[in-house]
């Protein structure tokens, strides 16, 4: 007898409806059939799972990736052709252990479970799962009708690659010049709307030869973007050279880009090909490239005019074929109009700039992003399961996140460490309390409406960030580096000696202990303006 949720499928297929939705209908339809707790469709990405749609789980669990290595009962559904039945009591661990929605108070095991490996095009494209809470939910006439839907459940999977690849025709090329593994590159977690209008725009401009500026501030992932943006280009098969603009001393840093011939300097013994030329053929990413020095910017301006650098102390000029993707958390403008950044060098790197959105304009994807660092950490530290409080996931909504990402991975792992610290068992569901978090709602909240940082294609006024983030307690300064820490700390100095001292600058010089002229230029540098203000 056909099972009653056929005609509800094959309808579905005849409807064009947004990847996620027809995916998330497909979950939601399964789980009403099977009366179970919860439904999870994975896609198979390298050595991890990802949940593409779940009904049943809790709001991270779209950002975790299950590395099928530490998940046992996933890596056999993953291996075997059918239904795989795991009775109520296997000895097997269940991935969803603590991850059932509505379970906050007193999280519990899944009993009973079932899956089924899915194919397309003949490839292992994932799996799907069903758990029940309720032992005997998976009878052996369940399991059955399970296997009469597979046909139906992977044709949904094919139509909704068939319908990205049609709608890929529209943006940058046609979809066949990219390839799959890259079309399908998910490791950017998110689904917010500020997200999914920056992928969009990174796979448009991504196959032009356009040097691209990334603009964000500190702990946005800049460099994960930029390694998106080579990944999609008709580079991807070449080299992608790193360069950390603000770690290059001074006197090293045209050796470093451009290279250097025998005895350039003292201490150049033999010829060395810089990173200009390690990266021919593909792309350079500049990061942090407003701490270039005035004299290689001159240098780095002529190889994005004419594809040429030269090598210090050779006599000839070298073409280059590479692309520049640079990245800034500082307001380039403001460096062109002190005289610290050269202006044709500003223009030549936006042609094409792409404002990274910080995590507060990315409430949406607050629980993804820390389903993804729980469930690293879980494995991490050895622990069964390891999930947030219904207060904690609310604290996490309510933070602004100065550190963006990179503060919100911090907080995450810290919370572990400090759990397992105070005894938790790594044999139980390990719930994370607001506790462990360590954040201040209130001062998080007050630090994102403040609003430094890229916004409408200008940095706000760093002064009012940094005003924020004076307010914050310590702890929430961990998303920084202690380059920028450190550097907010000297900015707010200055401005404090320059209005003691009624704008006097020689005045504040001695305040502060230093050269009049080296106050100047430190002030130069850090973006500080005459009167303190």
């Amino acid at each position: 007898m056909t099972p009653a949720i056929y005609p509800l499928l094959i309808a579905d297929l005849a409807v064009d409806l947004p990847a996620a939705v027809r995916l998330q209908r497909l979950a939601n339809r399964l789980r009403a059939h099977f009366s179970c707790g919860a439904v999870a469709l994975l896609r198979l990405e390298g050595e991890h799972l990802r949940p593409v749609a779940v009904d049943g789980l809790t709001s991270d669990a779209l950002g975790r990736r299950f590395e099928t290595g530490n998940h046992p009962r996933l890596a056999t559904i993953l291996q075997r052709q059918g239904v795989t039945f795991f009775n109520h009591d296997s000895s097997l661990p269940d991935p969803y252990d603590g991850l059932i929605a509505g379970r906050e108070d007193q999280p519990l095991p899944v009993h009973d479970c079932m899956g089924m490996a899915l194919n397309v095009e003949a490839e292992r494209w994932g799996v799907i799962t069903l758990d029940a809470l309720k032992v005997g939910t998976f009878s052996i006439k369940a399991r059955a009708e399970l296997a009469e839907l597979a046909s139906l459940v992977e044709a949904s999977i094919r139509v909704t690659r068939l319908e990205d690849d049609i709608r890929a025709l529209g943006v940058a090329r046609a979809a066949q010049t990219i390839p799959s593994a890259v079309r399908d590159d998910h490791r950017i977690v998110g689904q917010s709307e500020a997200i999914t209008r920056l992928l969009h725009e990174l796979e448009v401009v991504a196959d032009s030869e356009l040097p691209v500026l990334l603009l964000g501030e500190t702990g946005v992932g800049k460099e994960l973007f930029a390694h998106r943006l080579h990944r999609l280009s008709r580079r991807a098969a070449q080299p992608l050279v790193h360069v950390n603009c603000a770690a290059l001393p001074e006197s090293l840093a045209e050796s470093e880009l451009f290279g250097h011939v025998k005895g350039a300097f003292s201490g150049a013994l033999s010829e060395r090909p810089g990173r200009f030329e390690a990266a021919e053929g593909g792309t350079l990413f500049l990061d942090e490239v407003g701490e270039l020095p005035l004299s290689v910017q001159a240098k780095l301006l002529r190889a994005l005019q004419n594809g040429e650098i030269q090598r210090l102390g050779a006599d000839k000029p070298r073409q280059v074929n590479v692309r520049i993707i640079a990245a800034t958390n500082r307001s380039l403008r403001d460096h062109v109009r002190d005289g610290t950044f050269r202006a044709d060098l500003y223009h030549r790197l936006s042609v094409y700039p792409i404002p990274i959105p910080p995590l507060r304009e990315r409430k949406g994807d607050v629980l993804l992003l820390a389903g993804r660092f729980l469930e690293e950490n879980r494995a991490r530290l050895g622990l069964r399961s390891l999930r947030l409080s219904a207060a904690a996931e609310g604290m996490l909504l309510r933070y602004g996140w100065p550190g963006n990402v990179r503060e919100l991975e911090h907080v995450v792992s810290r919370a572990a460490l400090k759990a397992v610290s105070r005894g938790a068992e790594r044999r139980e569901i390990v719930t994370l309390e607001p506790d462990v978090l360590d954040l201040d709602a209130g001062d998080g909240a007050s630090a994102g409406e403040v609003g430094g940082g890229y916004v409408g294609g200008a940095y706000g006024d760093r002064g009012r960030t940094e005003n924020a983030h004076a307010g914050i307690a310590p702890f929430a300064l961990a998303g920084l580096s202690l380059r920028d820490v450190v550097e907010m700390s000297q900015r707010q100095a200055i401005r404090q000696a320059l209005v003691a001292a009624e704008g006097n600058w020689a005045a504040a010089a001695r305040q502060l202990d230093l050269d009049a002229s080296n106050l100047h230029k430190l002030a130069r540098r850090l973006g500080v303006k005459g009167g303190g203000i």
